[in-house]
C-alpha cells in the first residue's frame, strides 16, 4: 500500500506550492466577488447578474467534469494551472476597460470553461506532490495561503482603489497573475508521482484504473454531490447580494466588497487552521456538521439585520461554513475514491453537481430581491441549509468516512469507507 510518493519532495516545491495558492487566490477568479458590485453601480440589475452567474456556473458546469478526466491522465498539470490564468486575467481586463454585452457576458463564460480546469489541476497537483496521508493538512495549508492571498488582495485592491483608482486595480491583476504564474514553474516536476495524484495510492497491483462506472457506482460519492449541490444553492448568492446592495447604498464597489469579502477570508483563514486539529480530534463528519449549520444562522441575521454592522456576523459565518465545507470536500472525495484512480474526475464530478445548485441558485435569487428585496432572499437561501444538513445526517456513513488519523471518539467515526471499487 503506497500511502506516499516514492520520491523525495524538495522544501522548494512546497513552498512554491503554498506562493502559487496565495497568489491563486486572486488569479484564477478574475474580478471575483468585486464583478457584481462594479457592474450594480453601472446599472447592471440584479436579475441581469443573477443570469450572468448562472450562464457562467452552468458553462463551467458542463466543462468541469471533462476537464478532472483530463487532469488524471494528464503529466502536464502545471500547464493547465498557467494557461487558464492568463486567459481569465485577459477576460477580467476586457470587462473593466469595456463594461458592455460582449465583454461581461463573454469573459465570464470564457472564465468559468476555462477556470474549471484548476480547481482539479491543483488538487491533482497537491496530492501528487504530498501523498494521501499528507492530504488532508496539505488541502489546509493550501487553503490557509489562497485565503490569506485574498485578504492580501483586497487590501492591496481598496488602497489600490483610493490611491490609483482603476489602473491600481489592473496593474494589481497583472502582478499577481504573473506571481501565480513564476510559482507554478518553481515546481519541480519530477517530484510530482502522477499515480497518486489520480487517487492510486492505494493500488493493489491491477494495472491503470478502474472504470468510469466507479463514479456512478459510488453511494457516498453521489450522496457528497447531492448535499453539496443543497448546500451552495442557499450558500452561493448570499455574498454577491450582500456585495450588491451595500455598494448601491455607499456607491463605492470596489472598497465596499473589499470589506465585505475580507471578513469572510479572515474568517476561512481561522478555519483553515483549525481544520487539521478538528478532523483529527473530531472527525471529517463533524466538520461537515458545523459548516452546515452556519449558513441557516447566517440567512436568519442577514434577513433579520439591514445595517452595515450586520455584514460582520454574516460574513464570518460565511468563512465557517464555506471555508469548512472547501476544505473538508476534496478530503472527502479522495478517500471515497482512494484506490480507484479516478480521483481528479471524481471531485470534478462532485463540483459539477454542486455548480447546479450554485448557478441555478443566482437566477432565484435575482427574482426573489426583485419580488421581495434583499431580506426575502436572504432568508430563502439561508432556509435551505436545513434541508442540506438533514441530508448530511441521514447519510454521514457515506460521505464522510473516517481516515487513518481520525480520533476513534468522533460521533461520527465508521471503520470502512464507503467506496465501490
Amino acid at each position: 500500500m503506497q500511502s506516499l510518493p516514492s520520491r523525495g519532495l524538495s522544501d522548494r516545491s512546497l513552498v512554491a506550492l503554498a506562493v502559487l495558492n496565495f497568489f491563486l487566490a486572486d488569479a484564477r477568479d478574475g474580478l471575483g466577488p468585486f464583478l457584481d458590485g462594479f457592474l450594480a453601480t453601472k446599472g447592471w440589475s440584479p436579475m441581469t447578474l443573477g443570469f450572468i452567474a448562472t450562464l457562467g456556473g452552468l458553462l463551467g458546469m458542463i466543462a468541469t467534469p471533462l476537464f478532472g478526466a483530463w487532469v488524471d491522465a494528464s503529466r502536464q498539470k502545471r500547464m493547465l494551472i498557467i494557461i487558464p490564468v492568463v486567459l481569465i486575467t485577459a477576460a477580467a481586463l476586457w470587462t473593466l476597460a469595456s463594461p458592455d454585452n460582449a465583454s461581461v457576458f463573454g469573459g465570464q463564460s470564457a472564465t468559468a470553461i476555462v477556470g474549471a480546469v484548476i480547481g482539479p489541476a491543483l488538487m491533482g497537483l497537491t496530492l501528487g506532490l504530498v501523498g494521501e496521508r499528507g492530504f488532508p493538512d496539505q488541502v489546509s495549508r493550501n487553503e490557509f495561503w489562497n485565503h490569506l492571498g485574498n485578504v492580501v488582495s483586497l487590501a492591496g485592491i481598496y488602497l489600490a482603489t483610493v490611491m490609483f483608482g482603476l489602473s491600481g486595480i489592473v496593474a494589481l491583476m497583472i502582478l499577481t497573475a504573473a506571481a501565480a504564474i513564476v510559482a507554478v514553474l518553481a515546481i519541480d516536476p519530477r517530484r510530482i508521482d502522477h499515480a497518486v495524484a489520480r487517487g492510486l495510492g492505494h493500488d493493489d497491483g491491477t494495472p491503470g484504473p478502474s472504470g468510469y462506472s466507479v463514479l456512478a457506482g459510488s453511494k457516498g460519492l453521489i450522496l457528497l454531490a447531492v448535499m453539496l449541490m443543497i448546500f451552495h444553492f442557499g450558500n452561493a448568492p448570499i455574498g454577491r447580494l450582500i456585495a450588491q446592495n451595500f455598494s448601491l447604498q455607499l456607491g463605492t464597489p470596489f472598497r465596499t466588497t473589499a470589506i465585505i469579502t475580507g471578513v469572510a477570508q479572515l474568517s476561512m483563514i481561522a478555519m483553515a487552521l483549525a481544520a487539521p486539529y478538528m478532523i483529527r480530534r473530531f472527525g471529517l463528519a463533524t466538520v461537515f456538521v458545523v459548516a452546515l449549520l452556519a449558513l441557516p444562522i447566517r440567512g436568519a441575521i442577514a434577513g433579520a439585520f439591514t445595517s452595515y454592522a450586520s455584514i460582520f456576523p454574516v460574513q464570518i459565518l460565511d468563512g465557517i461554513g464555506a471555508g469548512l465545507i472547501g476544505i473538508a470536500t476534496p478530503i472527502a472525495a479522495e478517500r471515497i475514491l482512494s484506490g480507484t484512480g479516478r480521483f481528479n474526475v471524481g471531485l470534478a464530478a462532485v463540483m459539477t453537481v454542486q455548480g447546479i445548485g450554485a448557478s441555478l441558485s443566482n437566477v432565484v435569487a435575482g427574482w426573489l430581491t426583485d419580488v421581495g428585496g434583499y431580506g426575502l432572499a436572504y432568508w430563502v437561501h439561508g432556509g435551505v441549509a436545513a434541508i442540506a444538513l438533514a441530508a448530511f445526517l441521514a447519510a454521514h456513513k457515506s460521505i464522510a468516512p473516517a481516515g487513518a488519523n481520525d480520533s476513534q471518539d468522533s460521533p461520527y467515526r465508521v471503520e470502512t469507507p464507503d467506496c465501490a471499487n
